[in-house]
């Protein structure tokens, strides 16, 4: 007796007919499934975006300059900015599940444009925490990676820790192609056409969400990549109150506060010290503004390289010896970086560049399988939280390393403790406890 195939959904690797087509029209195969050209979309919309992190550690020293504001009123508003970027990011999580993706991308571009050209007229310290610190926080957050991570969980089965890290390493390409170009705006015209700058890379990226995003495989009649068709989901109301729910549900349990902990070290390691700090303390050391911008920009070559690799790696080992070795290997790095700090760029800090770039988020796709293994269809929303600690912690680093800056007159004593709690992070990292992996049972037939 011939059986037939179940399920009611197209073949997942098949388009739908033409409207025009009749029933029986076979379908034509795709050569590439469509999500990885979703992918490709997401890529290119975290370049864009991501011009706006380029910036801040560009901004200390001119504001500081021009307004004779001190580093640490600076660094406050980065601090809020980084708070921002990642108490947003749940929220838009469960925003992208009320509303679709394309929506919530499009409004957060469109605010991040508009803080960013808003500072152009500031006069008072308040208002670049307002523009800088609070718009473009909350646009940032909700391009944050609970982004990368949404779009991955909706549109891949297969291969999730590869894009994972593709879509990770997005950002560290936009760094890559802004940084430079931000650099000698600011060198040679000013930090002012610097924030138009970032202001338009926003808003040129909007169409390319709006047109060619897409929020579910089922808008277009298949199935994930690697998996089978299911139709849409409803829209998940309520958004604001499912974020905190998610949060009371995961707060409840030890990994949540092991991933918060090790994501916060993170965060105050890469975005609050480094990416906010290190040009000023190279430039304290004699190095022009622009070399020590391209050793950013350097990082951001290697960074892509890395956190591929670590997606990679991550389909492969157990993520959570994966971040205990990443944030090792960080923290020995981040030790020895004041005594490889001098005017001219030289072999060893070239070799610290390549080394810490190949680490700088590699801890990224190894944290969202983990709250994917333990949170299941809740993993984004809570990846999304444990983001946030990240940004908390960027956000204490950035303004405390510029009141040590204030206070002490170097940023030594700041990468001294910044080594240190990474060493800290990669023992929380070896506590977390593994997820055990459901065994079938064997149900005995009935002629036993």
């Amino acid at each position: 007796m011939t059986q037939t195939a179940p399920g009611p959904g197209p073949s997942p690797a098949s388009t739908p007919a033409p409207a025009d087509a009749p029933a029986d029209a076979p379908r034509r195969p795709h050569r590439v499934h469509r999500a990885w050209f979703v992918a490709a979309v997401a890529f290119v919309t975290i370049i864009g975006a991501a011009a706006f992190a380029s910036l801040p550690g560009l901004l200390i020293e001119p504001l500081h300059e021009e307004f004779d504001w001190s580093r640490g009123t600076i660094g406050l508003a980065v601090s809020v900015n980084l708070a921002l970027y990642g108490l947003t990011a749940p929220f838009a999580a469960a925003l992208m599940d009320r509303f679709g993706i394309r929506k919530v991308v499009a409004v957060a571009l469109t605010v991040i444009a508009g803080g960013s050209v808003a500072t152009v007229w500031m006069t008072a310290s308040w208002q670049l925490i307002l523009y800088w610190g609070v718009l473009v926080g909350l646009g940032s957050g909700s391009m944050a990676l609970a982004f990368a991570a949404t779009v991955t969980n909706r549109w891949f089965t297969a291969r999730r820790g590869l894009v994972t890290g593709i879509l990770t390493a997005a950002g560290a390409s936009g760094q890559l192609v802004f940084l430079p170009l931000l650099a000698w705006l600011v060198e040679h015209h000013g930090w002012r056409p610097a924030s138009v700058t970032v202001s338009l890379a926003a808003l040129a990226v909007v169409p390319f969400v709006w047109l060619l995003l897409r929020d579910h495989p089922a808008d277009v009649g298949l199935a994930p990549y690697g998996g089978t068709y299911a139709a849409k989901p409803a829209p998940v109301p309520g958004a604001a109150r499912r974020a905190v729910t998610v949060l009371a549900k995961a707060a409840r349990t030890g990994p949540f506060w092991l991933l918060a902990g090790t994501f916060a070290i993170c965060g105050a390691s890469t975005n609050g010290l480094v990416k906010t700090h290190f040009i000023p303390s190279a430039h304290d050391h004699g190095m022009p503004v622009t070399a020590a911008a391209g050793l950013l920009a350097v990082i951001g070559v290697f960074d892509v390289i890395g956190t591929v690799f670590s997606g990679w790696l991550t389909d492969r080992f157990e993520s959570r010896r994966l971040l205990a070795v990443y944030y090792a290997l960080r923290g020995v790095s981040l030790l020895f970086l004041p005594m490889l700090l001098a005017p001219s760029v030289h072999p060893p800090m070239v070799f610290f560049i390549v080394f810490y770039g190949l680490d700088w988020v590699a801890t990224v796709p190894p944290t969202i399988a983990l709250c994917r293994e333990h949170y299941g269809e809740d993993g984004a929303i809570v990846f999304g939280w444990v983001l946030a600690s990240h940004q908390v912690g960027a956000a204490l680093v950035a303004f405390l390393g510029g009141l040590a800056r204030d206070a002490f007159g170097s940023y030594d004593p700041v990468w001294y403790a910044s080594g240190a709690l990474c060493a800290m992070a990669a023992l929380m990292a070896m506590v977390i406890r593994r997820r055990p992996v459901p065994v079938p049972v064997a149900v005995p037939s009935a002629t036993g």
